[in-house]
């Protein structure tokens, strides 16, 4: 899947591929139709589990999404720390690999 440049991106153009409306897709997916545009200007974020919702509907990879979605919020957050951005990655991962040892019985 090609990721557009956040996931509300993803979505409007997964949403517009298809041609359909705000309207019916929101429906589809139990929403409100302003809450389904605010998500696709990124001013909303969704749950997990509409984030499946959306996957079911378009018939798209769920973790796909999910990756589009964190990889925005990860974005976010280090959006105004450019100069450690590459060393808060390295330290992440490395964090990562450690908290899931510690998951492990």
């Amino acid at each position: 899947m090609k990721f557009e440049k956040t996931f509300g991106e993803t979505v409007k153009k997964l949403r517009e591929e298809k041609q359909l409306p705000l309207r019916e897709v929101a429906e589809a997916l139990e929403i409100d139709t302003s809450m389904l545009g605010k998500i696709e200007k990124n001013n909303r974020k969704p749950t997990k589990q509409l984030i499946s919702k959306i996957a079911k509907y378009f018939k798209v990879s769920g973790n796909d999404l999910i990756v589009a979605f964190l990889s925005d919020e990860i974005a976010y957050q280090i959006l105004d720390e450019e100069d450690l951005s590459n060393e808060i990655f390295k330290v992440a991962e490395e964090k990562v690999k450690y908290l899931k040892t510690k998951k492990k019985p």
